[in-house]
């Protein structure tokens, strides 16, 4: 989330489907390096206690505990603001967009980590079936290989965005319950460890891998065996949580995540290819029947496909033929655009690599 400094409209979120439920807030307006502005600590607030005792109850903690530490968490002024759509949204240029990834100093850094983790990596693949590349893709995109992890405190950021969560967002009681639960994670994690003074992104996404809370609590490992879980202060814990969610989403080893795609303009029926967004819905043979063109290898997959669309601002628009492997990395952020970055970061470095 760190490294991701544009706003989703910008790049464009891909729409969620009722069942495949995120664990992360979305990565593209993410955590700044910038001054932040802090308010006062919410002390001792009628609001700030009532939290504080929902969330200790909710999550078996201590209530003198979660009032203390609740107390002393600092507003932060300008992350309300952050959540907001953009008032004169941005045209989706997915050219554009992978520019600020696909470059060489990411592909060098990538490299790098490649090489000094290669052991890890190599684990990583063998115990959950998730390429190296794909696991590589993602840190890089998310904080530049852990040059980018945030630099708010994860406390102050989602007291902030529970209490004080902008009304005028669409979607601000669904958001506002969500920081709410991530919170209560965040508390929960920070007890056990006896340290609340971690720093993330701006919406609390943590370490490498920018991990919310909730996704910490379900999928992160302690993948460099030292007794605890660390995302940010241990690459190899990341690695291994990185590829641990990506199976628990459905990973296949061995599938790709998508191939070319071209039209056949004399049968093409596009508004019913697109209808189902990016989540994988036509046979290859239906695929074909309306008008899709694929190549041979794609002739021959075995499962079911998409047409994903990416916009080029004001020119024609990119296609591939996203597989059931391209949405498992859309549940990392629910974003076309997103996923596209990460595979084809991760297909540079391992090019470099020469492999």
């Amino acid at each position: 989330m760190a490294a991701l400094l544009m706003l989703t409209a910008f790049m464009g979120e891909a729409s969620a489907k009722p069942h495949a439920k995120v664990h992360k807030a979305p990565l593209h307006k993410a955590a700044s390096t910038k001054a932040q502005t802090h308010g006062p600590a919410y002390g001792k607030t009628t609001e700030a206690i009532a939290l504080a005792d929902e969330l200790a109850q909710q999550y078996s903690l201590p209530k003198t505990w979660v009032r203390e530490k609740i107390s002393k968490a600092q507003f932060l002024k300008g992350v309300p603001k952050m959540v907001l759509p953009p008032t004169i949204p941005t045209a989706k240029n997915w050219r554009a967009y992978r520019e600020r990834f696909i470059e060489s100093r990411r592909i060098d850094a990538g490299t790098q980590f490649w090489q000094t983790y290669q052991s890890a990596l190599t684990r990583a693949e063998q115990t959950y079936g998730v390429p190296a590349e794909m696991v590589v893709g993602i840190i890089g995109v998310e904080t530049f290989y852990g040059q980018n992890m945030g630099n708010y405190r994860v406390l102050d950021a989602l007291t902030t965005l529970t209490l004080n969560f902008p009304s005028a967002h669409p979607r601000a009681a669904e958001r506002q319950a969500f920081f709410k639960s991530e919170l209560g994670h965040f508390l929960a994690q920070a007890h056990h460890q006896g340290d609340a003074s971690i720093t993330g992104s701006f919406a609390g996404a943590m370490g490498w891998p920018q991990f919310m809370p909730s996704s910490v609590a379900k999928f992160a490992v302690d993948f460099d065996g030292d007794g605890r879980i660390d995302l940010r202060n241990s690459p190899v814990d990341a690695i291994g949580s990185v590829a641990n969610y990506f199976k628990a989403f459905g990973w296949q080893t061995g599938m790709p995540t998508h191939y070319p795609v071209g039209f056949d303009e004399t049968r093409l029926d596009k508004p019913t290819l697109l209808a189902p967004d990016i989540l994988p819905s036509f046979s290859v043979s239906n695929f074909t029947a309306k008008g899709a063109v694929l190549d041979e290898q794609a002739q021959k997959h075995n499962g079911q496909l998409a047409l994903v669309e990416l916009f080029n601002g004001y020119d024609a628009p990119s296609y591939v033929a996203g597989t059931d492997n391209f949405y498992v990395v859309t549940r990392y952020n629910w974003s076309s655009y997103y996923a596209l970055a990460v595979i084809e970061l991760g297909q540079a470095i391992k090019a470099q690599m020469g492999r």
